[in-house]
């Protein structure tokens, strides 16, 4: 997949008042970005969180600006470095990485397909003021 990243708002699932679940399936969000050639694609919003799946390939940018809500990255496959701050470290299958609201972050040195889950809280925008 030849797309560069870079996360923004995006509009997935929201659940209605009265349901209680949602599940969704790796492999079938992987084939929705590829199919609409995006880096980053929300699947779930509530008013506390949202969550998304972020995929950049091997050699890619990532174009992120800092966002104004605290956010956990799950790496589900891939290797890269992670520069959060002034902190950089090595990322890959099973790393989780908590970055702080409008902290400086970005991946870099893509060594293999990066695929990511990504959970924003509150949810992805709605904290508002400057980033």
């Amino acid at each position: 997949m030849s797309v560069q990243g870079s996360i923004g708002p995006h509009r997935g699932t929201v659940l209605q008042e009265g349901d209680l679940t949602s599940s969704f399936e790796v492999g079938a969000l992987l084939e929705r970005i590829q199919r609409e050639r995006k880096a980053y694609h929300e699947f779930l919003r509530v008013p506390t969180m949202s969550a998304g799946l972020y995929v950049l390939p091997k050699g890619g940018k990532d174009l992120q600006a800092p966002h104004t809500e605290d956010e956990i990255y799950f790496i589900v496959s891939g290797h890269a470095r992670i520069r959060v701050g002034s902190e950089d470290r090595k990322v890959e299958r099973g790393s989780i990485i908590f970055v702080p609201a409008r902290v400086e972050h970005g991946f870099h040195s893509i060594a293999e397909e990066l695929t990511a889950l990504v959970f924003f809280a509150p949810a992805e925008g709605s904290a508002g003021g400057p980033s």
